[in-house]
């Protein structure tokens, strides 16, 4: 490889903290800074600068996005390697200079718009000079109000994850080891870790105005990635061995609307399951009062795309989803579910609920807990409520007493892990294939995922393989039948 600067030992570390969205934009961060020279490293104990793309979702994250810059911080007084720590990432786009001044262990806190000039900030800072720390502001002001005008004016605005036409990669001839077609769109990424499955980012921002999310105001309007960007970057991530493309954003029913067609998702996912060595794409948060019932045919149709919906539903209480300014009710969301299985009879549905928000009433746990319990999710995550700077509901009355609150936490993450693990016993005797992620080097056996089975947290399924056969390598598709379970994993063995 030819970099297009001077080539000097300047090495850089990315801790990535919260979604696989966070994670597209540290492998977007890292290939345009392999392009300009720097040598990328794992420990970053072992690195120059120590970046750390942080979370802001909810407080839960905040704290360990911080916690994670402190540690990074401890490593420059050890004597090691590290001498600086720059925060990025949407805790740093959404608090800037209040967590420069809160945090001066961060030698700069960086916001979406310095991606582009990342490499030059980070030699900058590495040489004790001062980079200016982000100014927060509302990214939803960035773009056009409406949709279809937002194409236009995207091009000026920073989007993390989107990849850049403009980017200079003169000279450049591969892209870690990888070459850079010479023509057509530009893949500026560089792979973090090996594993067989990667996110694509199909979007970014939102447009919805749920009344307890923050994500708009920092992560901006609606923008959707052109189409033959996104097939092009799921052919280079095959290239790269991938045999899984999860398809990420923050609202991915949404996708299309500012290229004016709502059903391009289905027109997308064809080409995308096409590409050669690509065998599953997975769709991931799908709003559920923007579920069409053409993108769940072609969801159940496409062959490759797997039977996986994960359903944003928060709560199932009419008047309380109301108050959270989002549609829905107990009985619309099992006949939405009703109708997912009617096409595809082995989906996996994960979905989070919030509990503990203003006003919520006994009625209100009611219902949640009986369409928890009519509903037969596979996995449910539960997330008590907690005031985000700036939204909605920071004002509402009624707030709920923190023990409260944590009581109703306790009480519906005992009840989902019963109704989760009843679920997964349902899977045994089914035959699943599981695309293998690790080798369990005590006994062989194979762990990785079913089609149902979304990357991280939604289970596994351990394939234990028969002495003497031959073991899996990671990144195989191995045909199995279900049977037993353990929680939410379940055990398997080959067909």
């Amino acid at each position: 490889m030819t970099p297009p600067h001077p080539s000097t030992d300047r090495s850089v570390a990315l801790v990535t903290l919260g979604c696989t969205r966070n994670e597209v934009d540290s492998e977007e961060l890292a290939g345009r800074l392999l392009a300009e020279g720097w040598r990328l490293v794992d420990d970053a104990s072992e690195a120059d600068v120590a970046v750390v793309n942080t979370c802001g979702f909810v407080e839960q994250a905040k704290k360990d996005s911080i916690d994670a810059l402190l540690e990074a911080s401890d490593l420059k007084g050890d004597g090691g390697r590290t001498q600086k720590v720059v925060a990025v990432g949407c805790l740093a786009e959404r608090y800037g200079k209040e967590l420069a001044d809160q945090l001066p262990e961060a030698d700069a806190v960086l916001g979406f718009d310095s991606y582009r000039d990342m490499s030059s900030h980070l030699q900058t800072i590495l040489a004790g000079g001062h980079v200016e720390s982000h100014t927060p502001g509302d990214r939803r002001t960035l773009l056009p109000l409406t949709p279809v005008e937002r194409q236009a004016g995207a091009a000026g605005v920073a989007l993390p994850g989107h990849g850049d036409g403009d980017y200079d990669q003169t000279g450049v001839d591969t892209l870690d080891g990888v070459p850079v077609p010479a023509t057509g769109p530009r893949v500026i990424r560089a792979r973090l870790d090996g594993r067989p499955w990667a996110p694509l980012k199909i979007a970014s921002g939102c447009d919805r105005r749920c009344s307890f999310c923050a994500i708009p105001m920092f992560r901006g309007a609606f923008v959707s990635r052109r189409p033959a960007d996104i097939v092009a970057e799921g052919r280079w991530l095959a290239e790269q061995g991938v045999k899984e493309l999860f398809l990420v954003s923050e609202n991915s029913t949404s996708y299309g609307k500012d290229l004016g067609d709502l059903g391009l998702l289905e027109k997308l996912l064809p080409e995308l399951t096409a590409i050669e060595g690509i065998a599953r794409v997975r769709v991931s948060y799908l709003q559920p009062a923007e579920i069409r019932p053409g993108l769940l045919r072609a969801m159940a149709d496409t062959p490759g795309v797997v039977p996986y919906y994960d359903i944003s539903f928060q709560h199932a209480s009419e008047p309380l989803l109301r108050s959270m300014r989002r549609f829905g009710s107990r009985e619309a969301f099992l006949d939405l579910l009703a109708r997912v299985r009617a096409d595809a009879p082995q989906a996996g549905v994960r979905c989070n609920v919030i509990v503990g928000f203003p006003g919520e009433t006994e009625a209100d746990l009611d219902e949640l807990e009986a369409f928890l319990t009519e509903a037969r999710l596979d996995v449910v995550g539960v997330f008590g409520y907690s005031d985000e700077d700036g939204t909605e509901a920071e004002g509402y009355t009624g707030h709920l007493a923190p023990e409260v609150v944590a009581e109703r936490l306790d009480r519906f993450t005992r009840l989902v892990e019963e109704l989760n693990a009843q679920r997964a016993e349902e899977r045994i005797g089914e035959h699943v294939v599981v695309l293998v992620e690790e080798i369990d080097d005590e006994d062989g056996s194979a762990i990785g995922r079913a089609d149902f089975q979304g990357p991280d947290v939604d289970g596994v399924t351990v394939v234990h393989v028969p002495e003497g056969a031959p073991t899996p390598q990671v990144g195989d598709l191995v045909e199995a039948v279900v049977v037993a379970t353990e929680g939410i994993d379940l055990v398997a063995e080959p067909r």
